[in-house]
């Protein structure tokens, strides 16, 4: 058994996709539409799905804006270097909402990204 993908909905699918590839670096690695159930599915990612977990973004089409709850926390993406990647972040328009650090009561060094929905990101140098 392996994770597969984790699903977030979003409002604006475009918007979304243009994050997660240009400001993240991500490849679009395929996209859907389903007319009948009116929604869309795209899965973007820094490789192949037979070999490592992506991200499902789900398009409800008509629905603009969702609740994030207080269950969902983050997905964490290692990174080489957290000060560049935070720095090609925000030269790129994203948000970094927490700047790299130790994490509290550790030495781990992370920091926090913010998509145009408001999911958490957190990057973790050296992963």
């Amino acid at each position: 058994m392996r994770i597969l993908h984790t699903m977030l909905r979003v409002g604006d699918l475009e918007r979304s996709l243009k994050f997660y590839t240009e400001v993240l670096s991500m490849k679009l690695l395929r996209r859907q539409d389903y007319p009948d159930g009116k929604f869309t599915l795209a899965f973007v990612g820094y490789g192949a799905e037979s070999e490592q977990a992506v991200i499902e973004l789900t398009y409800n089409w008509g629905v603009e804006k969702y609740e994030l709850g207080n269950a969902f926390g983050h997905v964490a993406i290692g990174v080489a270097d957290i000060h560049q990647t935070c720095n090609t972040i925000k030269q790129r328009g994203g948000k970094v909402t927490r700047e790299p650090g130790p994490m509290k009561h550790g030495n781990t060094v992370i920091a926090f990204v913010e998509d145009p929905d408001g999911y958490k990101l957190e990057l973790i140098e050296g992963r």
